[in-house]
C-alpha cells in the first residue's frame, strides 16, 4: 500500500509537521486556516468497523451529499451496528460513491472524511461521517473544519484535504468499485457481495441468512 499523505509530509519535513499539516503557507482558508497545496493520496484502506474475522461482511457505498445516505446512516445503520457489528457478527466497510449528488461537496466532504480516517482512525472516521450527515445541506469550509476539531482531528489539515481533494484518487477508486458491482445509486449495500435494500430489516435478514 502507498504511504499516506501524512507519512509523506512528515518524512519530507523531518517528522515535525504533525497536526499542522495543511496550515502552513499557501492561500487563506476559513476559520483562520492557511491552505497549502498538498500531494494526493493514491491508496487508503476502506474504513471498517467490527472484527476482521467476522463471519459476514457488509459493504456500503455512500455519497455525503445524498439525503438518502443521511437517512440510512443516521436511522438504519445504528441498529445494525448495535445488533451485529458490535456483537462481532459483521465486519462493516464504508466506501465512497460520489454520484455526485453535489459537484463540490460530494467530493470535498468525502476527502475531508478520509483525511480524518488518515489522521486519527477508522472509529473517528465514522463519528465524523455521522456529523457530516447530520449537517448535510449546511456544508462549508468552516463547518468541515469545526466538525473535524470536534472529533479530535486537526481542523485546518482536514479543511486542506477538502479544498485540495487530497484523497480524490482513493474516492474515485471506490466509485469505480461501486460501478463494477452494478450499483445504480446511493446508498448501495451489499451483504457478502449480494445487493440488498438499505434498510435495517433487509440487511439483518441477509446477515442472518449468511450466518
Amino acid at each position: 500500500m502507498d504511504r499516506t499523505r501524512r507519512a509523506y509530509l512528515a518524512t519530507a519535513i523531518g517528522g515535525g509537521l504533525g497536526a499542522t499539516a495543511g496550515c502552513l503557507g499557501g492561500s487563506g482558508g476559513a476559520n483562520g486556516c492557511t491552505i497549502e497545496d498538498e500531494p494526493t493520496v493514491s491508496s487508503l484502506p476502506a474504513p471498517t468497523l467490527g472484527p476482521d474475522d467476522a463471519p459476514v461482511t457488509v459493504v456500503a457505498f455512500e455519497d455525503f451529499a445524498c439525503p438518502h445516505c443521511a437517512t440510512y446512516s443516521l436511522e438504519e445503520f445504528p441498529d445494525l451496528r448495535s445488533e451485529y457489528v458490535d456483537a462481532g457478527v459483521v465486519r462493516y466497510e464504508f466506501h465512497d460513491f460520489p454520484i455526485p449528488v453535489d459537484e463540490r461537496w460530494s467530493w470535498e466532504a468525502a476527502s475531508a472524511a478520509r483525511g480524518v480516517q488518515d489522521e486519527v482512525d477508522d472509529g473517528t472516521f465514522f463519528e465524523y461521517a455521522d456529523a457530516l450527515f447530520e449537517n448535510q445541506g449546511d456544508f462549508s469550509a468552516g463547518l468541515i473544519t469545526e466538525l473535524a476539531d470536534d472529533v479530535g482531528a486537526p481542523g485546518c489539515a482536514i479543511q486542506a484535504d477538502a479544498v485540495n481533494e487530497s484523497y480524490r484518487p482513493v474516492i474515485e477508486a471506490d466509485r469505480q468499485r461501486a460501478i463494477d458491482r452494478g450499483a445504480q445509486g446511493t446508498p448501495a449495500v451489499f451483504v457478502e457481495g449480494r445487493s440488498v435494500s438499505p434498510t435495517y430489516d433487509a440487511i439483518a435478514n441477509a446477515v442472518e441468512a449468511e450466518r
